[in-house]
């Protein structure tokens, strides 16, 4: 995994395609801040809402760095696509989107009680300066797909089961997988402020072990009852380390 610096908006990024990064962290005089909607709020509203709040903060939509999303339900493969394509141009329009490479981190995943009726935004974060800041934050959504070309399905572990023995395997390789990316900022478990999982399978048979052992819970632990957001992936973690978060 490479860093590749995005100065305008005041982040690193850690590549990872067209349609998000596996992760942000402040750059050097800069803090990130994150801000939580009460309620879901469509994209089309959302970001507009979300440029008016930063622009307000004094701060240009480049620095927009991170979100959460939610959908209504899982898609295909296609689907996904589709939807990463329209999410794009958004942020192609805000300078952060060049067209190929995406620095923005992201999570997106399905509430499987009282879904979104659209895509909508659940949080946003973005960067703010702040002499002497503490190292700061967001490691997107991993599920259980190993990276790479081919189908959601040819990449997933265990794809199809989900018995306890597949959810710790799971588990055991997105929790790898967000360590991966936490390194690469020469940051862990210790670092973090809140971690969250979303999945609709119980948990509790290994979280001792694979969750809590490692210190993945280090910050606590927000468990949804959602699902990621492409159609047989069953578990998705995220991270991040944030000193301000606000709710609006």
């Amino acid at each position: 995994m490479t860093i590749v610096d995005f100065a305008p908006g005041g982040f690193r990024f850690i590549p990872a395609g067209f349609q998000f990064s596996s992760g942000v962290t402040a750059l050097p005089g800069f803090a990130v801040h994150r801000v939580r909607f009460r309620s879901p709020v469509p994209l089309s509203q959302g970001f507009s809402t979300i440029e008016q709040f930063i622009r307000a903060a004094g701060r240009p939509p480049v620095s927009f760095c991170a979100c959460e999303l939610r959908s209504p339900a899982p898609f295909t493969d296609a689907g996904f696509r589709a939807f990463n394509e329209s999410y794009v141009e958004p942020l192609r329009k805000w300078g952060l989107f060049d067209g190929n490479t995406n620095p923005v981190a992201r999570s997106n995943v399905c509430a499987a009680i009282g879904p979104v009726a659209e895509p909508s935004f659940h949080a946003f974060a973005f960067t703010v300066p702040t002499p002497d800041a503490p190292p700061t934050f967001v490691i997107s959504g991993s599920a259980e797909a190993r990276e790479g070309k081919g189908s959601y399905q040819e990449r997933t572990i265990r794809h199809g089961e989900t018995d306890p023995d597949a959810m710790r395997e799971k588990a055991r390789f997105v929790v790898s997988e967000i360590e991966r990316r936490l390194a690469v900022f020469d940051c862990g478990w210790a670092d973090t402020t809140a971690t969250q999982v979303y999945t609709v399978h119980d948990i509790h048979p290994f979280f001792a072990d694979e969750i809590v052992r490692r210190g993945a819970a280090h910050g606590g632990l927000t468990w949804h009852l959602h699902r990621p957001p492409v159609l047989g992936l069953e578990f998705e973690m995220d991270c991040r380390s944030i000193a301000l978060e606000l709710v609006i």
